[in-house]
């Protein structure tokens, strides 16, 4: 089923999807949630301790109980070393089942707790050095700082962009906000490189601060690179030299064409792809995964 391998609630092994959480669980209900989507290779959680970061940030700005972050690592870790060495781990974070009908939480919910492990075949490498395709999404995101930045479980703008395409040889599509600014991808956060700078969208109106984002601005800067956030409309699209995705599972993917037209995947793209396999392979090495 959708490549699902093996299913944790509340730390407990559930070997079958159906009716394992309550119908009233506010996650179902309201969205009334969090999510991180984790890649492991060799066995390992990559990045893990910044997804567990974004995840406690998630956390206090709901005003959600996160629970023991170290029992959420351990899980993640588990389920990671527990099959094949590359997967995928879903964790969610919901507030658990309803105390009362409505909106207002009544304070007696507990935090409900699942981890997913799927099957995933790991980083496709023809996507990385030849690039993708992308187009424009029409359906524009709504602007609301309290949820910027945080991957909560209302995932309806994204759900309705994504049915505006069903040709299988785009990649993605690229999300603008209310007010005209560039934000992200559906599922991705987005680069474009002009002169020698790199640039990147705020995070601050709307949009998903990526965990693959935030490394790959701190790697262009030991690199020596200039990176900035910044408001980022059409026209900075427009007159991108070169344009590249993030995403915790694909990690950098060119843009070879946007709305039919070529792009080049320059050498600034090549540069930052380099340094975050080498970023990458020395993790592994270290034997941490990234924590």
């Amino acid at each position: 089923m959708h490549d699902l391998q093996q299913i944790l609630i509340d730390g407990q092994p559930v070997r079958q999807p159906g009716g394992a959480v309550s119908v009233l669980d506010r996650g179902l209900h309201y969205g009334d949630g969090l999510f991180e989507t984790i890649a492991c290779e060799g066995g390992r959680p990559r990045l893990i301790e910044r997804h567990l970061q974004r995840l406690a940030v998630g956390c206090e700005r709901l005003g959600l109980v996160p629970g023991d972050r170290a029992v959420l690592a351990r899980e993640v870790r588990e389920l990671a070393a527990a099959g094949a060495p590359t997967a995928i781990v879903k964790l969610l974070l919901t507030r658990g089942a309803s105390g009362a009908r409505g909106y207002a939480p009544a304070g007696s919910e507990r935090t409900l707790r699942i981890a997913l492990r799927y099957a995933w075949s790991g980083r496709d490498p023809q996507q990385a050095e030849q690039g993708v395709r992308v187009r424009r999404a029409t359906l524009q995101l709504g602007e609301n700082p309290a949820l910027a930045g945080i991957k909560h479980c209302n995932r309806l703008e994204q759900v309705l962009a994504r049915r505006e395409w069903t040709d299988p040889g785009i990649a993605e599509a690229l999300m603008f906000s209310s007010s005209g600014a560039l934000v992200s991808g559906t599922m991705s956060n987005v680069f474009l490189v002009r002169g020698s700078k790199v640039l990147t969208p705020c995070i601050d109106r709307c949009g998903v601060a990526g965990v693959m984002r935030g490394l790959v601005l701190e790697i262009a800067a030991a690199a020596g690179i200039r990176a900035e956030e910044c408001r980022l409309e059409a026209a900075d699209l427009a007159a991108a030299e070169e344009l590249f995705l993030t995403n915790a599972l694909t990690g950098i993917r060119p843009v070879r064409e946007l709305d039919g037209m070529s792009l080049v995947v320059g050498p600034v793209t090549r540069h930052l792809q380099a340094q975050l396999v080498a970023h990458l392979a020395a993790e592994a090495r270290r034997g941490c995964g990234g924590d």
